[in-house]
């Protein structure tokens, strides 16, 4: 049921490029010394560090700019333990170069379909630098290709990475969706690749985050396969319990109030489900998915029938209206 992966991975800007190229150096390069610093004191050795990253990072000579992030380094090997604001400005300088040369790495390696080493390159870098969304998404893509090729190696920790990623879009914090073209691709993805990873552990759960993919990006708004997925996850999570629950306080008690309200909530579930069934039945239209629709129509047939007197009696009235209609 599935179709290629909808998640589009922004090319490395020419800035951020230009950043790499200029701004890279091997570990043993180092600024010039100034022989007198020796007897300078403390203060002045921090302004003449601080000084000489500044002209570095501000230089449009690419030579000299090269030298920013080692004279950063430096900075931070003496000073990085103050909290002044020269202090803050490099060590911002350092995490974001740092990110920026990470996250090339573990995209190349995604890009090539190395998933094993984009996991190699992004596990020790989410550890300094948790909340990095780029690495979080790489991550959780190359996870999800790799689930699909049948490789449940990174499964867990791909389900981890999806949710910290989430959890970063809704805080709103981020300026930027890379790698992701939009934020609402970003959540559109990263959404349904959760639900896909937890449907069976976590039923309830895969629901809510095929509800959000479904309501963030109109590209998975015509895939009948989600639909399925979470009509799925709606019988197997939130309607078992609140039935299971319904059996247990009420079982053949009848006439309360509190036992018609639960008895609405039990039924209201199951009607998201034949909806969400429906809408996969509707938008199977393609040849080559007659023989997903014909297995899904059955499931949604016997589904109907057991909240409609055994009758199939206006089905295929909502199969042919229920695209028209907004989620329940």
């Amino acid at each position: 049921m599935r179709k290629s992966s909808p998640l589009i991975f922004v090319a490395i800007t020419t800035v951020l490029l230009l950043f790499l190229l200029t701004a890279s150096v091997s570990a043993q390069e180092s600024r010039p010394r100034n022989p007198t610093m020796a007897s300078q004191t403390e203060d002045t050795l921090k302004d003449q560090l601080f000084a000489q990253f500044t002209e570095y990072k501000r230089s449009l000579n690419p030579e000299e700019h090269r030298l920013a992030y080692p004279a950063a380094k430096d900075y931070l090997r003496k000073f990085g333990g103050e909290d002044d604001s020269n202090a803050r400005e490099v060590r911002k300088f350092v995490t974001e170069y740092e990110r920026v040369v990470y996250s090339l790495d573990v995209f190349t390696a995604y890009n090539a379909k190395n998933y094993a080493k984009a996991f190699e390159l992004g596990r020790p870098h989410l550890k300094t630098d948790p909340d990095d969304f780029f690495v979080l998404a790489t991550l959780t893509e190359a996870g999800y290709e790799n689930a699909l090729a049948g490789n449940a190696t990174f499964n867990e920790e791909t389900i981890g990475y999806a949710r910290r990623a989430i959890k970063l879009l809704a805080a709103g914090k981020l300026t930027k969706a890379d790698p992701f073209k939009s934020m609402d691709i970003a959540r559109g993805f990263l959404n349904s690749a959760l639900g896909w990873f937890i449907k069976d552990q976590a039923p309830v759960e895969a629901a809510a985050a095929f509800s959000k993919a479904l309501q963030s990006d109109v590209l998975y708004r015509n895939d009948p396969a989600i639909y399925h997925r979470m009509g799925v996850a709606i019988i197997k999570g939130e309607f078992a319990q609140l039935s299971a629950e319904y059996n247990e306080k009420y079982g053949a008690k009848q006439g309360s109030a509190e036992q018609r309200a639960m008895l609405d909530r039990v039924l209201k579930t199951a009607e998201r489900a034949i909806d969400a069934y429906a809408r996969a039945v509707a938008l199977s239209s393609k040849p080559e998915q007659q023989e997903a629709r014909t297995k899904i129509l059955a499931q949604l047939t016997g589904l109907y029938k057991n909240f409609h007197n055994n009758s199939d009696a206006g089905l295929e009235e909502l199969i042919a209206t229920v695209l028209s209609k907004p989620l329940p």
